[in-house]
């Protein structure tokens, strides 16, 4: 039997996919051959990154989209659905962090977070499931994080709602496996980011010296094991969780 991790005629859709890991996953899917669309709240962003990505063979389109919003997401998944007919491959990615201490975190720090990392992806995968189930088959992919495993100082509103994802797509992976739906999870470590970039010299350091592969990963790195769970490839796999994080947990 012949396996391809080519994604060619499928339509992908990524929240967040403008920017940072979310920009690399929709990138290394584009050059893979699907269509990519890209949900976010920032047109701006969007058109920042536009360039960037055209430069990947390939079709892709925007919408606006804040998850939050329960009706807006019905709206404009309906409407994604509407234009392309399909959405094969959904990547939940979109996510915010507001890090403190727990005893200083404001109840509006821990219900923002709350409200884009869990119920925004319960949003959007609701609505996308509909779809999907009526196809009988379908991908899903969300972005967690090691911290949804470790947990972390002044990230309890994080680390809830990226332990929650965990659970959320084992259970949806149970649920559908019948429907020909497979559910899986990526949980990167440290990655590369604008965010790394500015720490100090000495903090980074220590960062990797806590990691055996001895280096902080590339949003690419995450974006592969994005693409391979979206393809052949992964067709015996649901309700996984795949590490990228170097070793620094296993």
């Amino acid at each position: 039997m012949s396996l391809c991790i080519g994604l060619n005629g499928k339509t992908a859709l990524v929240t967040g996919g403008y920017a940072g890991i979310g920009l690399s996953i929709s990138k290394v899917l584009l050059a893979s051959g699907a269509r990519v669309i890209i949900a976010g709240r920032s047109s701006e962003k969007f058109l920042k990154a536009k360039d960037e990505i055209g430069v990947v063979s390939g079709e892709f389109d925007f919408y606006e989209l804040d998850i939050k919003d329960s009706v807006k997401t019905s709206e404009t998944i309906q409407n994604i659905i509407s234009k392309e007919s399909k959405i094969d491959i959904l990547v939940n990615n979109a996510g915010i962090v507001k890090d403190t201490l727990l005893v200083r975190m404001s109840d509006s720090d821990w219900l923002d977070v709350m409200d884009v990392n869990l119920n925004g992806l319960f949003y959007v995968t609701k609505n996308v499931l509909k779809h999907m189930i009526k196809a009988r088959s379908g991908r899903i992919v969300n972005i967690t994080s090691v911290i949804g495993e470790t947990g972390n100082i002044g990230q309890a509103n994080y680390a809830a709602t990226k332990a929650g994802i965990i659970a959320f797509t084992k259970t949806i992976a149970k649920e559908y496996a019948g429907r020909g739906i497979l559910a899986n999870a990526v949980a990167p470590g440290f990655i590369k980011s604008p965010m790394t970039d500015k720490l100090p010299s000495a903090l980074k350091e220590n960062m990797e010296k806590a990691i055996p592969l001895n280096r902080i990963g590339e949003p690419d790195d995450v974006a592969n094991a994005v693409l391979f769970l979206s393809s052949e490839l992964s067709n015996y796999i649901t309700g996984a969780v795949i590490n990228v994080n170097g070793g620094m947990y296993m």
